[in-house]
């Protein structure tokens, strides 16, 4: 009921949207479309800046006068329509179900996802709300929930991974007895996690993303953070890629600024891999890889976000350091030791340790 009042609320104000448009063109006017804008960072070397607000930090207005705004109102339109339809139809389609109803219009895929973004700020409204959702994080450890009436019961079995829900909203019952949340980069860690019954021997819930987390899985892990209060750590690959990621946990992107207050999760902490850690674990050089050009050059956009100044510098010195030893490497490289290095010697070393009362550790 809840979800379908969502829509026909949206409905209205693309009713809205679309019939002052038009009103404007039968007119003899040309429409002006303003689009606030949002961003969570800003590079102010002096951090005097209210990036932490989520308010809008000015506008954009579009206009069929210019060219350029032209074809992006085109495919804003184009894709007004497409989420109309499955809002009416009560249907979910993907970004890349999108791009391919027009792709000779669109492009290319970062079009298409531009005018979402545009679309939501328009409509004051997140993602999932048009029906646009695409979902490939998984989760296990010990957790039970339930989603739209179907039980997912991890504590059953603590090493099998679950796909995360799309419809997080529909997500209840939560209950826990896990000690912390640990964001893993890749699937690939999620899987040597997996294979040496990590879950079974630290009571813990363990969340990939695939890479980029999509909106499912950050919603997914707010939502956890906020009903069981848990500690939250992340490990990633100790490159630019991998630091991003992290980033987008905790402070959002900025992509997706204007949804940052639901998305990201303050409460998260960089577990590793750091660059230190080359050197306090023994990974001998072979692997190591240098930095590229294009490594420096993300580092160094990265060094002058404001967050970093202001939220962790701590992080920012680690960064700093990548840089200054000009090398990176994945969290695979662990296995050089052994094959079960990271599970029972590197993430342990990195985690403090919980001291549980019986019967007194369920989270719900």
């Amino acid at each position: 009921m809840e979800r379908n009042a969502s829509s026909r609320a949206l409905l209205s104000k693309i009713k809205d949207l679309t019939t002052s448009l038009v009103k404007e063109l039968s007119e003899g006017r040309s429409p002006n479309i303003c689009i606030h804008k949002f961003r969570n960072y800003c590079t102010d070397p002096n951090s005097n800046c209210l990036c932490s607000s989520d308010l809008p930090k000015g506008q954009q207005v579009l206009t069929l006068t210019r060219q350029c705004h032209a074809c992006r109102i085109d495919v804003l339109l184009r894709v007004l329509v497409i989420v109309q339809k499955l809002l009416q139809e009560n249907r979910h389609g993907s970004k890349r179900d999108i791009y391919y109803m027009h792709p000779s219009v669109f492009s290319e895929q970062s079009v298409v996802d531009r005018a979402i973004n545009d679309i939501c700020i328009l409509l004051q409204c997140s993602r999932h709300n048009l029906n646009v959702s695409v979902g490939n994080g998984l989760v296990m450890g010990w957790l039970q929930f339930l989603e739209a009436g179907r039980k997912f019961d991890c504590i059953s079995s603590p090493t099998t991974a679950y796909t995360i829900p799309v419809h997080v909203e529909e997500v209840k019952d939560i209950v826990s007895v896990a000690n912390y949340i640990l964001i893993v980069e890749k699937e690939s860690v999620f899987q040597r996690l997996a294979n040496d019954k990590f879950c079974n021997a630290n009571r813990c819930i363990v969340i990939t993303g695939r890479g980029y987390p999509d909106i499912p899985t950050r919603r997914f892990l707010r939502l956890l953070v906020e009903k069981l209060c848990l500690p939250v750590y992340c490990l990633v690959d100790c490159d630019p890629y991998g630091f991003d990621i992290l980033t987008t946990y905790r402070f959002g992107s900025m992509q997706m600024a204007y949804d940052a207050k639901i998305l990201r999760v303050p409460e998260v902490q960089w577990l590793g891999a750091f660059p230190s850690d080359f050197e306090k674990y023994d990974l001998p050089q072979q692997c190591l890889l240098p930095l590229t050009a294009e490594d420096k050059r993300r580092t160094e956009t990265m060094l002058l976000r404001c967050y970093l100044q202001k939220e962790v510098p701590e992080w920012r010195l680690e960064l700093e350091l990548m840089l200054q030893k000009g090398v990176k490497f994945e969290i695979e490289a662990f296995s050089v030791h052994t094959l079960s290095f990271l599970s029972e010697q590197y993430i342990p070393s990195k985690i403090p340790k919980v001291e549980v009362l019986p019967g007194n550790n369920i989270k719900s």
